[in-house]
């Protein structure tokens, strides 16, 4: 049965960031993610986690600036260095919190650089990024995000796109993080694409579609999904990354329905 974590920056915003962590194993979630960990110290979301029992499944690597904007520099030819700055800063977070997967964002198309400038930058970070944190036990994941509603120019938009550059770097130490939300609205056809690509995908994340908010709120047979995970062995994370229609809390229907029902930890 799949074992869901909270998305520490989209649920609980009822309350600071650091008391998320205990709303989130008050509602019966063990593992937690969030986008980023840098704005705080290491010991105290360390201490957040050990405090409520909590398994720090995910955390993204620097994006660049964020609040400007940008949504990763993995293809920018021209902040390779800060790149690796920020794989070394990503690991030390990650071993800090006990956290096996770090998810590389590719970034928006910079302009002035032809594609396939862009794709061998970003082969050639994740290469790197594989290579640095292996070592310590991490995995590295890549993501394809949306490009018509969330994040036009994102230049991993599509499954294809992510497992072939994936299967260009040719490293072991790199997954595919299959975001449901995402590529229902790029390419749909969620069932055969999990199950096609399943001994390549390292971590899930959910919301439904329209409206990124919590399952049963939109188009995704969310039921029929949980249950085909299952069907063909997936062991991995499902984190809830979703934004609520309102308060988390009320939202959290759908979990307890599935709990009360035996079919989610």
């Amino acid at each position: 049965m799949p074992k869901f974590a909270a998305n520490l920056t989209l649920l609980f915003n009822e309350v600071a960031f650091l008391d998320r962590f205990e709303k989130a194993a008050q509602a019966g979630f063990r593992g937690v993610e969030y986008l980023f960990p840098y704005a705080w110290q290491p010991g105290e979301l360390r201490q957040r986690l050990d405090d409520w029992g909590l398994v720090q499944v995910l955390h993204n690597m620097p994006p660049g600036d964020w609040d400007a904007g940008e949504r990763g520099i993995a293809c920018h030819p021209d902040r390779v260095e800060e790149f690796k700055r920020g794989v070394e800063l990503a690991g030390e977070y990650a071993l800090a919190l006990g956290c096996r997967q770090l998810n590389c964002l590719a970034g928006l198309c910079p302009p002035g650089y032809e594609q396939g400038q862009l794709r061998d930058t970003l082969i050639s970070n994740l290469q790197y990024a594989a290579e640095q944190l292996k070592p310590l036990g991490v995995r590295v994941l890549v993501e394809a995000i949306n490009s018509r509603v969330d994040m036009p120019g994102f230049f991993l938009d599509s499954t294809s796109k992510a497992l072939e550059v994936i299967a260009a770097t040719g490293s072991d130490n790199l997954s595919y993080q299959y975001d449901v939300y995402h590529m229902q609205i790029m390419e749909g056809d969620l069932a055969r694409t999990l199950e096609q690509h399943l001994d390549i995908i390292g971590h899930i994340q959910i919301a439904d579609n329209p409206g990124r908010h919590e399952p049963g709120t939109g188009e995704i047979n969310f039921d029929f999904l949980f249950q085909h995970l299952d069907r063909i062995g997936y062991q991995g994370w499902v984190s809830c990354e979703y934004r609520p229609l309102r308060e988390t809390e009320s939202g959290l229907g759908w979990l307890k329905a599935l709990r009360a029902k035996g079919l989610a930890r």
